[in-house]
């Protein structure tokens, strides 16, 4: 029996109870489709003609391109297929991440200590408490080394410990390629290498603090006394994640939204749970997706266009998240991993997207306006290629066509 059959019935039964439901039904009735305009026909007829493209014979392609103006899909090509985001994986992270901790959010490496501070010496424990800060150089230790000085320490006897407890104990993503030269997933970095601790001893030599102790792993007991503490803010860590598509930023944002999903726990798992209560959030069953790292490493992600599309729909909707991301992304023809892409109008200055490649896959995925003004958001998957480079040249077809 139809719905409108139903509501009909009822009403003739229970009045009140029909004037509720007519309220419900209405509510969610889907409207009229809207004529065509000129340009969205025009527009149609272009990416049409694309999908006729060589390239689709013998490789895989997901497409969907959102009007924010007047909110509707303006064209999908199997928009719903599950492919490989490569570093598009990395918008997934950093909305989720936004959403999650906030644009103020601060990455931390605390240095506290333990035991009896008397005449300049330390007798007892120094810990260095790692928050996985990818952006901490050797200059940075230098300057922390000279605030431990600065507290009065010139002596340290007893222990050096690295508390390393904000992640697990992987160094590597799952489903990493093996000769992959990736950089070690650790909390505790220095210029992105896995040296902080004889980095850091030779910064505290440096500052003539004598070192009498032996170097070790644990965790922060309470009643610790904290030295000092280095910040680094979302958006630094942010710019280069996407302008550059750095995948050790890309890791080190995946495990904040862990630790602060499941602050015992830190693993990809909790941050992969994060992501999928935000797409049941947005309307999308998260049983559809595989999220397995935050960079788009992992040959185990698989997402969609449609996805991309969803989330990057969510951000332009909301101030606090669009206001970090819309400048962190490559702009073309301009900066980051676009520069030397859509060099000419209408794409150039115009579209800002993240761009992704792995063996046999290229995505894009972004923001642009099109020729009538209106603003919209694209995610555009090519899988199975034998060159990268074939995928970006359709990609930029496809950004061409929409924004001229």
């Amino acid at each position: 029996m139809k719905i409108n059959t139903i509501l009909f019935v009822l009403s003739l039964l229970m009045p009140g109870y029909a004037m509720a439901q007519d309220v419900v039904f209405t509510e969610n009735a889907a409207a009229e489709p809207s004529r065509p305009t000129a340009w969205q026909e025009e527009l149609t007829q272009r990416l049409d003609y694309l999908m006729y493209d060589k390239l689709l014979q013998t490789s895989q392609i997901g497409l969907m391109v959102y009007d924010l103006t007047d909110n509707q899909v303006v064209y999908a090509k199997n928009e719903r297929q599950r492919l490989r985001p490569a570093s598009v994986m990395k918008l997934v992270t950093s909305i989720t991440a936004l959403d999650l901790l906030g644009g103020d959010y601060g990455y931390h490496t605390s240095i506290c200590y333990r035991g009896t501070l008397l005449n300049d010496t330390l007798r007892g424990s120094l810990y260095c408490v790692g928050g996985f800060d990818p952006t901490l150089t050797k200059d940075d230790l230098r300057e922390i080394a000279r605030q431990v000085r600065g507290f009065g320490i010139r002596c340290i006897r007893g222990e050096i410990v690295a508390d390393l407890t904000m992640k697990d104990t992987l160094t590597y993503g799952s489903g990493w390629c093996w000769d992959d030269d990736n950089d070690r997933l650790t909390p505790l970095l220095v210029d992105k290498k896995d040296q902080f601790m004889s980095v850091f001893c030779q910064e505290l030599r440096g500052q003539g603090i004598s070192l009498d102790a032996i170097l070790g792993r644990g965790k922060l007991p309470q009643g610790c006394t904290e030295i000092c503490r280095y910040r680094s803010g979302m958006d630094k860590i942010l710019t280069r994640m996407m302008k550059n598509s750095d995948n050790l930023y890309a890791e080190s944002m995946f495990y904040q939204i862990a630790k602060a999903s499941s602050p015992a726990s830190g693993k990809a798992s909790d941050a992969a749970g994060a992501v999928k209560r935000l797409l049941y959030r947005l309307g999308l069953d998260p049983v559809d997706y595989t999220i397995a790292d935050g960079s788009g490493l992992s040959l185990y992600n698989y997402v969609s266009a449609e996805l991309i599309v969803r989330l990057l729909r969510y951000a332009y909707d909301n101030k606090e998240i669009f206001d970090h991301l819309y400048p962190s992304l490559p702009i073309a023809g301009v900066d980051g991993t676009l520069e030397n892409r859509m060099t000419k109008a209408p794409c150039k200055g115009n579209v800002h997207a993240k761009t992704g490649t792995v063996s046999g896959v290229s995505t894009l995925g972004g923001y642009c306006q099109a020729a009538n003004g209106h603003t919209l958001c694209f995610a555009i998957f090519n899988q199975g290629l034998v060159k990268a480079s074939d995928g970006r040249a359709f990609q930029d077809k496809i950004c061409d066509a929409i924004c001229r």
